[in-house]
């Protein structure tokens, strides 16, 4: 009589068991799950510190060296030119496109839309020489100049990056879920993403320079390169929306700057850059 009776309860034993995997089985991946296959994209703004850099100049009568300028940025604020495609260029703006080549790390290609304004009407030390002809307007600061102080005035020197100090650059990051470490379980609702990468690449600026009174060239041009590292904050709303903050710290190498419509006329300076980011964008699969 035992025997029927242990087979009853091998039958629900095992059949028990089949109904748990078959609910496993059953239970949908969350989207958030994975990051393998994905591209993302972004769209937003910055604020950007620099530190002071030597500056020369140099062309046909004049190279001279302005040491330690400083320099600022050109913020709009908060603003519709964001997301005016006419005018979404005009403000100081970041973009990026990339694709998860596996659940931690992605490559993206990205353009940080800097702006960089010498600071006006401050006095700098000057290290060498103008010999301009007397029909030329610049001539009035002819002299040989070892280290005597010149004050950055409007009929000297006007020199910005405003439109803008484009640093166009391949990046790699990586990202991590934190969001079981703050309690948060489904992530197809809300995540919280750490990142961080690296980035380098080219610096493609439109010069807004006026040197000695010379016409200004104000031409896209390439003008060196840069490199930089991140990190940043990810936050994830309904799977495929986020906002994303960043910050960032760069070196650029500008060996190469025209400043006027004379080939011969240069500039060149290098310094560091510190990037507060924040940015929209989306994550999906194609």
């Amino acid at each position: 009589m035992k025997l029927p009776f242990l087979k009853v309860v091998l039958f629900f034993c095992l059949f028990s068991q089949y109904i748990h995997a078959q609910d496993i089985t059953d239970t949908p991946e969350k989207f958030t799950a994975h990051n393998k296959g994905k591209f993302y994209f972004y769209w937003g703004g910055n604020r950007t510190s620099y530190t002071n850099s030597d500056i020369n100049f140099s062309g046909n009568g004049y190279n001279f060296t302005l040491s330690d300028v400083e320099a600022h940025d050109k913020p709009k604020g908060w603003q519709v030119d964001y997301v005016n495609p006419s005018r979404m260029t005009i403000p100081q703006t970041n973009a990026r496109i990339g694709y998860f080549i596996n659940d931690h790390y992605n490559i993206s290609i990205g353009l940080d839309h800097m702006k960089y304004v010498m600071n006006q009407n401050v006095t700098v030390n000057m290290n060498g020489y103008i010999d301009l002809p007397a029909s030329d307007g610049g001539s009035a600061f002819n002299g040989i100049y070892n280290n005597v102080p010149q004050n950055l005035s409007e009929d000297f020197l006007t020199f910005e990056h405003t439109d803008g100090l484009n640093y166009i650059n391949i990046g790699f990051a990586r990202v991590d879920d934190f969001s079981k470490y703050l309690g948060i379980h489904n992530t197809d609702v809300f995540q919280v993403n750490i990142t961080e990468g690296v980035d380098g690449g080219v610096l493609i600026p439109k010069t807004n320079a006026k040197v000695l009174g010379k016409q200004r060239h104000d031409d896209f041009h390439v003008s060196g390169f840069g490199v930089s590292a991140k990190v940043g904050l990810n936050l994830t709303f309904f799977k495929y929306f986020f906002i994303q903050g960043e910050l960032k710290s760069g070196y650029v190498d500008m060996f190469d700057i025209r400043t006027t419509y004379d080939e011969a006329d240069r500039a060149t300076q290098h310094f560091s850059f510190f990037e507060r980011v924040i940015s929209f964008g989306a994550i999906f699969k194609i």
